[in-house]
């Protein structure tokens, strides 16, 4: 039996299409095994794909399941604004105006949203994000340098790197101004090993004053980089208020994925209670693309995948995993042969001039 879903695509902390961070959002997701969701991601090859589905909270409007090309997540910040903003265009959220206050169920718990509109569209999606755990990130500055592409020097002189998580662990890699972001060449195989288990990305971010900060999402898998990380961000505002950076309830504007020609705008607030720090993400998105996918039910015995045994099951998976490290090795043999190959030419091009040059010689000693 074949089953249709209908899916959009969106770039969120934008409001230009093809800046920002796409998404892929399945709006009808019930029925999906998890297996059908990670393929459908790892097809939709984005930062993240979200499945709707129908919540098992009774206080929630509905449920977001979010996976990345490798697994599932229990929240990230621009599948949660971007979806939102969607429902809301599609008339799942009544539109009204000023703003509506609706929930939502994750796998980080049952979280508020906030969907501002003007003149019945939505205008901008607000997420409170969990509060702030913080764990010390015992790295070492010089291999975390080296997995980065930069010199120590880089690094902010009065921050530390730190694994931050208001949904999910990042780490907070704190540089010394925006220059050093832009010399930022990430060694994946190294920065995977460094994070480990620890973080999904390394989070680099530079202060520009006045409330604003530069940041890079580095991401040590295939996709290398994320353009706008709105779970970072919120962790990241939590950081800076931690570290006396940042005021309480003061908006943090941060500025992601120029480096990548995807600019993407968020804003951030971090509430206080004592010592209880709670982030606000704030952005909006715009439509892109959207369709209908067709999958195969798992009691079809079309389904190739539904009838793998779980010892092959695992074995594909441990294979997709030792893929990895040669996948990034692959990438690294194509540049080096590129460059090798830009060194014959400019060298064939230095004796071709060498030869003008002899004849040029030649000609006038014979008119002498």
């Amino acid at each position: 039996m074949v089953m249709e879903h209908r899916f959009y695509t969106l770039d969120v902390f934008t409001t230009t299409r093809f800046e920002g961070n796409p998404l892929a959002v399945i709006t009808d997701g019930d029925g999906l095994s998890d297996d059908e969701m990670l393929a459908i991601a790892r097809e939709m090859n984005l930062a993240e794909t979200v499945f709707v589905q129908k919540p098992t909270e009774e206080e929630a409007l509905a449920r977001l399941r979010i996976f990345t090309t490798k697994e599932e997540l229990k929240l990230a910040g621009h599948p949660v604004i971007g979806t939102w903003f969607l429902l809301a265009e599609l008339g799942v959220v009544p539109a009204q105006e000023g703003g509506v206050h609706i929930r939502q169920q994750t796998g980080a718990g049952v979280l508020p949203v906030e969907i501002r509109f003007k003149d019945g569209r939505p205008q901008r999606v607000t997420m409170t994000q969990k509060e702030a755990v913080f764990r010390p990130a015992k790295i070492s500055k010089k291999k975390l340098a080296s997995a980065l592409g930069i010199s120590a020097k880089d690094f902010d002189p009065e921050l530390e790197p730190e694994f931050v998580s208001t949904g999910i662990f990042n780490m907070m890699v704190p540089l010394r101004n925006r220059a050093a972001l832009g010399k930022i060449a990430m060694n994946m195989m190294e920065l995977g090993r460094l994070q480990g288990k620890n973080a999904t990305m390394a989070y680099c971010f530079a202060l520009g004053g006045n409330g604003k900060a530069f940041s890079r999402g580095m991401l040590p898998w295939e996709l290398d980089e994320d353009a706008a990380t709105g779970a970072a961000a919120g962790s990241l505002g939590a950081y800076l208020v931690r570290h006396g950076k940042l005021a309480p309830a003061h908006t943090l504007s941060i500025l992601q994925g120029a480096e990548m020609g995807r600019t993407s705008h968020i804003e951030v607030e971090v509430s206080q209670t004592e010592k209880k720090l709670v982030p606000r993400v704030s952005g909006a998105a715009v439509k892109v693309f959207e369709g209908t996918i067709r999958v195969y039910a798992e009691s079809s015995p079309t389904n190739k995948k539904a009838a793998r045994s779980p010892r092959a099951a695992l074995f594909i998976s441990k294979a997709k995993t030792y893929l990895c490290p040669l996948r990034s090795f692959r990438r690294s043999l194509r540049s080096l042969c590129r460059s090798f190959l830009s060194l014959l030419m400019s060298f064939w091009s230095w004796l071709r001039s060498l030869r003008s040059l002899a004849r040029s010689a030649l000609s006038w000693l014979m008119s002498r």
